[in-house]
């Protein structure tokens, strides 16, 4: 993703794929070992240490929760790049959702709330692409436009509706807006209990595992459910369907689209609504079940996370729900347990860093080698001279795993071919 657009390049062949047969097949094996295998380590790495929250329901509960909003606005990213829109603003578009879901949750219901989150973040979306699509501003610049305004909108707004009035007697303020009633949650009976009491044995790996279905399965809010039906729904339709098909053929050549037919313009305010209003779906669930109400600066960076998920994801449903799972676990670490347990990640990131400069040796990548082997040496001083990590670096530990994933994945990454890029009605005529 660059910070400048190019005009669109010439027609082409454009390159889109379904996502049936053997490769479908092929990925889903290996996401399916590489869990395995990053389960069987983090169980590991929980024995050494003696580390028990690692993978505790707790943990993974409060893990899900920190989640589901970086999801949801890596998902609203995935939508609006696939089509060719590239969309910084998914920060302002959230802020937006939590304005509008704390605005109308507190006066009727915590229902008609999460539609109008969703409806604030579709009119965040949606000038996002009339400012893109339409009239052709940079993508980076109408992004951050969009934060900044968003922002000053909202700050404005509360002044006016929460600093008042029944607002103020029932606990409002110019940042804040009343409580509203929750969203209702559920466990699923028989299943948790019989996984808690498997994860109380602390065997290796088998209570690893029951910690971690307990985590999914326990105190579930009904928003957590429909975050994850979205994720499916979306690979879905991008993937399985014509109009998918369609509208990712506009963020890889969209003058070869429109040559065949395809409204481009319809496509693409199309998937920037969506993308608006999945971001602010991702807003309204910090204000409706993270904390029950509206709270000026309670976004707290999380869009540009969830733009950072999908990134790590490769513009893909699946990959994005691990993105935004590992970024949710890393936050759950550090604000649940504190140095003690963050430090033993730093025995996990040995380990890592071990496996890597083991595989750039068979690959002959001898630099890469020495690199990785020289930073292993170095986290494994860290954490045999230690005893906790420093509160200062617990702080910014899921700031620092984001780098750190980016980083070492930057190299498989694709984005959309012509995400970005400005494209003018008519030209592929």
């Amino acid at each position: 993703m660059t910070a400048t657009m190019t005009d669109v390049p010439p027609p082409a062949a454009p390159k889109v794929k379904g996502s049936g047969g053997p490769r479908s097949r092929s990925t889903l094996t290996r996401a399916l070992l590489y869990t395995f295998f990053g389960l069987l380590l983090l169980s590991l790495v929980r024995v050494i240490t003696d580390a028990d929250q690692l993978t505790s329901a707790g943990q993974i509960a409060a893990s899900l929760g920190l989640a589901v909003p970086i999801g949801l606005a890596a998902l609203a990213g995935l939508w609006s790049e696939r089509a060719g829109v590239i969309n910084i603003g998914l920060e302002g578009m959230m802020i937006l959702g939590t304005f509008g879901a704390g605005w109308l949750g507190w006066q009727t219901s915590p229902w008609l709330g999460l539609l109008c989150g969703i409806g604030f973040g579709v009119i965040g979306g949606l000038i996002h692409g009339l400012a893109t699509i339409t009239f052709g501003v940079d993508h980076i610049v109408s992004g951050v436009a969009i934060n900044l305004l968003a922002l000053g909108a909202t700050q404005y707004l509360a002044k006016i509706f929460f600093a008042g009035g029944e607002a103020q007697a029932k606990g409002g303020n110019p940042k804040q807006s009343p409580s509203s009633e929750a969203l209702p949650d559920f466990s699923v009976a028989g299943i948790s209990d019989g996984l808690s009491s498997i994860e109380k044995h602390h065997w290796f790996f088998v209570s690893d595992l029951a910690g971690i279905l307990g985590g999914l399965v326990t105190d579930l809010s009904v928003v957590t459910i429909i975050a994850a039906l979205l994720v499916v729904a979306t690979w879905w339709v991008l993937w399985r369907t014509s109009f998918g098909l369609r509208l990712r053929s506009c963020g890889e050549n969209p003058i070869a689209a429109e040559s065949l037919g395809v409204n481009v313009y319809t496509y693409k305010y199309a998937a920037v609504a969506v993308s608006g209003g999945l971001a602010g779906l991702g807003g309204a669930f910090l204000a409706l079940v993270t904390s029950h109400i509206y709270l000026e600066g309670q976004t707290g960076g999380r869009g540009y996370i969830g733009l950072a998920a999908m990134i790590f994801g490769n513009w893909r449903p699946g990959g994005l729900a691990m993105g935004a799972g590992l970024f949710g676990f890393s936050d759950a670490l550090q604000l649940r347990n504190g140095g003690t347990v963050v430090h033993a990640l730093l025995l996990l990131l040995f380990i890592l860093l071990v496996l890597l400069a083991a595989w750039k040796g068979y690959r002959k990548a001898w630099l890469q080698c020495g690199l990785s082997a020289l930073t292993a040496a170095a986290v494994l001083v860290w954490y045999l001279t230690t005893d906790e990590v420093p509160s200062d670096f617990v702080g910014a530990t899921p700031y620092f795993v984001t780098l750190l994933v980016l980083s070492l994945s930057a190299q498989r990454l694709r984005m959309p071919r012509a995400n970005g890029m400005r494209y003018h009605k008519g030209q592929g005529k």
